[in-house]
């Protein structure tokens, strides 16, 4: 596992947004071989997007053989609410850019049989070819999409209860209203993530620095989710400094380390 400290959040997204980008041009993708990439939400993948439609609208990359997989979707809100994923994923990243909306695949919340859904879900993974990059983010409490604290770190596809904690902390996008959140998700599962050729977890702030302790010199466990990529081959965790409070100071050098002798890509 990879462990690559930047100095801030710009910083990070500029890194990963390159990195998708390259893996995306050595993929050299097709209509009938596309490259597959699972996409997250909320704040933290931002700045990425920002970065990649840039790539395009500058003629540097294109998505039209691109097929993506979003991590979760509330259950409940319609694919015309402004809180949806849906909503979020069209306004931040796919109306920029050349993606073909049937190569787009978000959960429906909002589906008679959710269960089913889900099912097809991960069906749908597998016909594809599997995910070749999975982007995401972490929460303070370690959670990855929606896996929660607990979550078994073989879990597929399903629906989950949401903590307190990520009501309480979504609530920003409600009007800093709890009682407007929705309760539950469908969210992609922890094994379902795994099984991604590679991982980049983007983590980012001071309060997300107990969580990349706990992945980076803590042990495996369903109490933090985010421990399971140390058990994935090919998975790579973004921070930045303000992240990195809780590492021990030799942990972090030596990462750094390792990094300052690798050569920075240069894709374009």
């Amino acid at each position: 596992m990879r462990l690559i400290i930047k100095d801030d959040y710009d910083a990070c997204a500029d890194w990963c947004a390159n990195y998708i980008a390259k893996k995306i041009k050595d993929f050299n993708p097709t209509e009938e071989k596309p490259f597959v990439i699972g996409l997250p939400t909320g704040s933290t993948p931002l700045g990425v997007y920002k970065k990649l439609i840039e790539f395009y609208r500058e003629g540097l990359i294109s998505f039209k053989n691109v097929v993506s997989f979003n991590m979760d979707e509330y259950v409940g809100l319609k694919e015309d609410d402004v809180q949806s994923y849906h909503y979020f994923m069209y306004t931040n990243f796919f109306n920029h850019i050349d993606i073909k909306k049937e190569n787009i695949h978000i959960l429906n919340g909002c589906a008679e049989n959710l269960k089913e859904e889900c099912r097809k879900y991960e069906e749908a993974i597998k016909a594809a070819g599997g995910i070749n990059l999975f982007l995401g983010g972490a929460g303070g409490d370690g959670h990855i999409a929606f896996n929660e604290p607990g979550s078994s770190l073989s879990s597929r596809t399903r629906q989950k209860t949401l903590t307190d904690d990520t009501i309480k902390a979504n609530s920003r996008f409600f009007d800093n209203d709890i009682n407007k959140v929705p309760k539950t998700s469908l969210t992609v599962g922890i094994g379902t993530i795994m099984d991604a050729k590679k991982v980049v977890i983007m983590m980012s702030g001071a309060a997300k620095s107990r969580a990349l302790q706990q992945v980076i010199e803590g042990s495996v466990s369903s109490m933090w989710p985010v421990t399971a990529l140390q058990l994935h081959e090919g998975a790579i965790i973004v921070a930045d400094e303000d992240c990195t409070g809780d590492l021990k100071v030799s942990t972090a050098k030596y990462f750094k380390s390792i990094e300052s002798k690798v050569k920075d890509f240069d894709w374009k």
